[in-house]
């Protein structure tokens, strides 16, 4: 940043200053943190039975397999609330990520046909390879996931005038039903529509520690790798002749950026289903919060995304209890007036 900053006029570098604010940053991320935890605690208490928490907490450090409750605890509540965590991380870092990269507020990977083509290759391992091992399911959800942004980037670079955020989202809205309707109809034909219902529902009601210890590294790496990328995102969402005059690789950093976006993209994919807004309103918020700064962007909305998620896992089980409400549709409720409002401003500031 201080390259940056030599380069500005003082107005320009003022502006900077002002939406960069480091204090408010460390105050979401240790407040965030400590509520995170708390709200771990609540969500893993409340379900089809209530639970004390002072046995959440016996089940956690002294777990004694004798006692239903423990098992409960252990076996379903705790791994679907980690589960949750995780793919709050993920959805909200890749697209974090992916706005940065590409300079597109409206970048999400539920509208950026990522998550369509995801679960398009999952719905094709259901029908022909039934046994598929879970890695191998996170490894093809990664390859669709790759194929789906494929498909819309090329789509939306078609034009005169190049790829533009409305453009973008024209072309993921037209993949994105495309990759559904097939999938729909391999469902259909293969008769694995109670299979797919999850993923198109979205939620996390069905992880287990397996897939946990499994995605554990990749997005953990993912998520570091990114914070370590930063910086030059950082350049790179001001402009590529300004990143480019500051002697950065811009082609290295988007493609280590895009890898870093399949992979979070993907694995959240495979655990939770086709979420969508997750992305799209974690970024924004925490851009507002605490700047421009991609070095703060990044941890913070990891920590806000994982929030969103647990507390709408815990909303979509409270509901109307003892039935739960499909986690993807709580959150659609929240995404889609975020989603017309962004919309609405980009239109008028083209």
């Amino acid at each position: 940043m201080a390259e940056l900053t030599e380069r500005m006029n003082p107005e320009e570098t003022e502006t900077a200053k002002l939406r960069i604010r480091p204090l408010t940053a460390a105050f979401i991320l240790l407040g965030g943190i400590a509520t995170l935890i708390i709200g771990i605690a609540i969500s893993v208490s409340h379900g089809a039975a209530d639970i004390a928490l002072a046995t959440v907490w016996e089940a956690v450090f002294h777990f004694n397999p004798d006692i239903i409750q423990h098992q409960i605890i252990q076996e379903i509540r705790l791994p679907r609330v980690l589960g949750g965590v995780m793919v709050g991380a993920s959805f909200a870092v890749a697209d974090a990520l992916m706005q940065g990269l590409t300079r597109n507020p409206l970048a999400d990977s539920g509208l950026l046909g990522i998550n369509a083509g995801a679960g398009f290759v999952l719905a094709l391992c259901f029908a022909f390879y039934p046994e598929l091992p879970f890695m191998f399911l996170i490894l093809y959800s990664f390859l669709g996931a790759g194929v789906g942004a494929g498909l819309v980037f090329g789509i939306g670079s078609l034009a005169k005038r190049g790829v533009t955020p409305v453009r973008l989202v024209l072309a993921g809205a037209a993949v994105s039903a495309l990759l559904v309707a097939l999938s729909e109809g391999i469902a259909l034909y293969f008769r694995i529509g109670q299979d797919l219902d999850f993923w198109y529902a979205g939620g996390v009601g069905g992880t287990n520690w397996l897939q946990l210890k499994i995605l554990f590294p990749w997005i953990g790496g993912a998520i570091i790798a990114a914070v370590i990328l930063s910086r030059s995102v950082i350049l790179l969402s001001l402009g590529e002749d300004i990143a480019a005059g500051l002697g950065q690789r811009s082609k290295f950093v988007k493609l280590a950026g895009m890898l870093i976006v399949l992979i979070l993209a993907g694995s959240a994919v495979a655990i939770v289903g086709s979420i969508g807004f997750i992305g799209l309103i974690i970024p924004h918020v925490t851009r507002f919060l605490v700047g421009v700064d991609y070095r703060w962007i990044i941890p913070c909305s990891a920590v806000l995304g994982s929030l969103l998620v647990v507390f709408a896992d815990l909303g979509s089980r409270m509901i109307n209890p003892p039935y739960e409400i499909p986690l993807g549709a709580l959150i659609a409720l929240l995404g889609v007036p975020f989603f017309l409002y962004l919309a609405r401003k980009e239109r008028r500031e083209l």
